[in-house]
């Protein structure tokens, strides 16, 4: 009996131990479930929270502005009137730079179709800065270097514009530059295309694929790297738009959920037509190319809905790989993938299998990736971006896709680049040291509007780097001597055969140092009519000449004329020992073609939005600051510099030109300024070291000025208005009507002044053809 209690105590005893034992364990289990559901919870908190963090910026940057738009730039666009001067030459070659292709028929907009004389052009619509026009067919025609007729299917026209050429853009940091198209302006065929060869169930997912993920998985372990991926098109659009291109399972996982939001809040003809304005599809030097509108014009020169079947689907095949796939560096690669998907095409019944193979059948050719519609003008663009900046804060340059109407001319800016590139090799074949240091850059202007035609700023017109043309400032040499025979006309003292003494000239500065010029030949040539000292730019005549008048008088002038550098009145600034730069030399003669109308050089002629409602018009500006009398008599002067002095080389062009050579001292600047009827142009040539050359500005910058001029057409000034002939004799004083001497132009108000008789032993003309009809009747 007593052992039976003892075993009872024992057993629960060792119940109570067990019991005891388990409470730990399940107390620690309990804190375990506490703690994790506590991390589900914070982790559910936080990935709410990255959700909605997700979420906000998916719909800010989808419903916002989505893309940086760089403004676009366009050059003048060619106006078509009866008498304007126009080769065919010019004409074929702007056709082309806007991407126009010559046709049988010229039956679609962007063709064109030549008969003779006779050109039947197809234009198409554009956004011009004072309304948009339709596209329609015009006819032009030729004759003798003029257009003589312009006319639409209706009737004649007074003038017609061909849209202008894109010249470049003003770009954000990024360098992004893309074409906006609206997703029912793209070719059907192409929507379709790119579905059925990107993502075949676009319209079927919420923005992941999992049979794609799953097919791609195993494509990749068959393989042991990665070779192919299971992005949609909105995985693919979400990565582009805002993530990088980094390989790694977080940027996934993130894609992937913000490819839900999008699906979520947008339909899917707004994530297609993202996608389509956001693609990457290659590059153009500093720009890249995004988005199939800016594709279709960067490799076939025209707009996505001018593509044929063969071209969309080479422009689809590029989104697997633009740099591998680019059809200019690797053909046949490109060509092997636009087959595929022509025939994938086929499958899926977009085009039929005899267009399919009528596609494949056809050439790989794209437009050149130089032609001018595709290349920028960095001389000109950079000019043109400060005096907008006047205007416009450059982040809205960069960003608000606005349209930038310009002045340039690009048939005159090719004429001057060619020129300048053959004369300057010319040179450096007769002077071989120089192989290579030759440098040069050009201004050309219209004369009645100060406009800026073409822009050099370099021999290599291409580079984005230093612009001669604005920042070198260089000896100007005898470019500054029309100031100092302005001042003497403007005397009321001096007329072009006014007897000017070409002895040796010293001057005595104020710590004592002589300055004595010379002529460029080293001879002194006595009395001289001052015309011809200005013809033959001869420096000891000028010297004397502008003293006698003063230094200060001149330097006047210079101001008037438009130079606003400092200007120290020393003697040798006569000679035009002052640095300036070829487009401040430009201004200054801008005043002289212009009859002596001051006009700031610009660059631009209108701004508008990106949907084309008008920003900004730049009308001229500008104030007359000479009598236009006064600037047609210089101008003789200068008429007499082409086809007397030393710039006669330019005989050969049609007459009368008016223009001016100039040479620093020891030949280490040729300048070149002249003018036409339309155009002025400003010539230098020279080194960047500053060095001596064998050349003056009548051999080293006056042929670059006669070649353009050539090649874009010369119109000869037209007859003075305001001056009338008046013979001189020999010593420099007027005669009356009539009498033998030298016959200069003056103004008609020097018609009532006092004139000598003809003189003893000499008739005059008139007296002599009555003397001889007295004898014979």
């Amino acid at each position: 009996m007593s052992g039976k209690p003892t075993k009872k105590t024992t057993v629960k005893k060792s119940a109570t131990k067990k019991e005891t034992a388990k409470k730990p364990v399940a107390g620690k289990q309990r804190r375990w479930k506490a703690t994790l559901l506590g991390l589900f919870s914070v982790s559910l908190v936080v990935f709410g929270a990255w959700m909605i963090y997700l979420d906000a910026e998916v719909r800010r940057a989808f419903d916002g502005k989505k893309w940086a738009l760089p403004a676009k730039v366009y050059a003048r666009p060619l106006a078509l009137y009866p008498g304007l001067l126009l080769s065919p030459q010019q004409l074929q070659a702007e056709l082309q730079w806007s991407d126009y292709r010559q046709s049988r028929a010229a039956d679609r907009p962007g063709t064109y179709q030549r008969t003779g004389n006779t050109w039947r052009i197809y234009r198409r619509g554009f956004p011009f800065w004072d309304g948009p026009e339709p596209s329609r067919v015009i006819e032009v025609t030729l004759a003798s270097g003029r257009v003589e007729k312009v006319s639409d299917e209706q009737s004649a026209q007074a003038l017609v514009r061909l849209e202008p050429q894109y010249i470049g853009g003003i770009f954000p940091v990024h360098n992004e530059d893309r074409e906006l198209v609206r997703l029912e302006d793209v070719p059907p065929v192409l929507v379709a295309a790119l579905i059925i060869t990107e993502d075949k169930r676009f319209f079927e997912h919420w923005g992941i694929s999992p049979t794609g993920i799953a097919r791609a998985m195993v494509a990749n372990v068959n393989a042991g790297r990665m070779v192919q991926g299971g992005s949609t098109l909105t995985q693919q659009l979400v990565k582009n738009f805002f993530l990088t291109n980094e390989r790694s399972l977080s940027r996934k996982i993130q894609e992937a959920f913000m490819s839900l939001l999008l699906e979520l809040h947008y339909d899917k003809e707004e994530i297609l037509e993202a996608y389509i304005n956001e693609v990457y599809l290659g590059q153009s030097g500093r720009r890249s190319i995004h988005g199939f509108g800016l594709a279709s014009r960067f490799y076939f020169g025209k707009p996505l809905r001018e593509l044929d079947n063969a071209e969309i689907a080479t422009l689809v095949g590029l989104v697997k790989g633009a740099s591998y796939y680019n059809p200019r560096r690797n053909p046949q690669r490109s060509k092997d993938r636009r087959d595929l998907i022509l025939g994938l095409m086929a499958e899926s019944q977009v085009i039929t299998e005899a267009e399919s193979l009528r596609a494949k059948r056809t050439p790989l050719l794209t437009a050149s990736p130089k032609r001018a519609g595709q290349r920028e003008y960095p001389a000109f663009l950079e000019l043109a971006k400060q005096q907008l900046q006047q205007d416009y804060r450059l982040q809205d340059l960069q960003s608000e896709g606005l349209r930038i109407f310009t002045t340039l001319d690009p048939w005159v800016q090719s004429a001057v680049e060619s020129s300048a590139e053959a004369h300057l090799s010319s040179l450096e074949t007769r002077s071989p040291r120089l192989k290579g240091k030759l440098e040069t850059a050009a201004v050309i202007t219209s004369v009645d509007g100060g406009e800026i035609r073409a822009l050099l700023g370099g021999r290599d017109a291409s580079f984005f780097g230093f612009n001669r043309a604005l920042n070198a400032k260089r000896a100007v040499g005898s470019l500054a001597k029309p100031a100092v025979y302005l001042a003497a006309l403007r005397s009321g003292e001096y007329h072009w055969g006014t007897l000017i003494d070409d002895s040796p000239v010293t001057v005595e500065g104020q710590d004592g140092s002589l300055w004595q010029p010379q002529n460029y030949d080293k001879k002194s040539h006595g009395m001289l009519p001052m015309q011809e000292t200005l013809q033959r730019s001869l420096n000891q005549a000028t010297a004397r000449l502008g003293m006698t008048v003063g230094l200060d008088k001149v330097v006047d002038e210079l101001v008037r004329l438009g130079i606003r550098d400092d200007l120290p009145p020393y003697p040798s600034l006569l000679l035009g020992a002052m640095s300036l730069s070829p487009f401040e030399m430009t201004q200054m003669y801008q005043t002289i073609a212009s009859e002596g109308f001051l006009m700031p050089l610009r660059t631009i002629d209108a701004v508008t939005t990106a949907e084309g409602d008008m920003l900004s018009s730049y009308a001229i500006r500008g104030q007359q600051v000479y009598d236009p009398v006064t600037m047609e008599w210089l101008t003789s002067g200068l008429k007499a510099v082409v086809s007397e002095g030393t710039a006669r080389r330019l005989n050969d062009l049609p007459q009368p030109l008016a223009g001016k050579t100039g040479t620093s001292d020891e030949q280490r600047d040729a300048w070149y300024a002249g003018f036409d009827n339309r155009h002025l142009g400003v010539i230098w040539v020279g080194m960047d070291d500053n060095g001596p050359m064998p050349f003056t500005g009548s051999s080293g910058a006056l042929p670059i000025w006669q070649e353009s001029f050539r090649r874009m057409g010369t119109e000869p000034l037209t007859p003075s208005r305001s001056l009338v002939d008046i013979p001189v004799n020999p010593q420099g004083q007027l005669l009356e009507d009539g009498c033998s001497g030298k016959v200069y132009n003056f103004p008609a108000s020097w018609q009532t002044t006092k004139r000598l008789a003809c003189e003893s032993g000499v008739q005059s003309i008139g007296k002599g053809i009555r003397s001889w009809f007295e004898r014979l009747f």
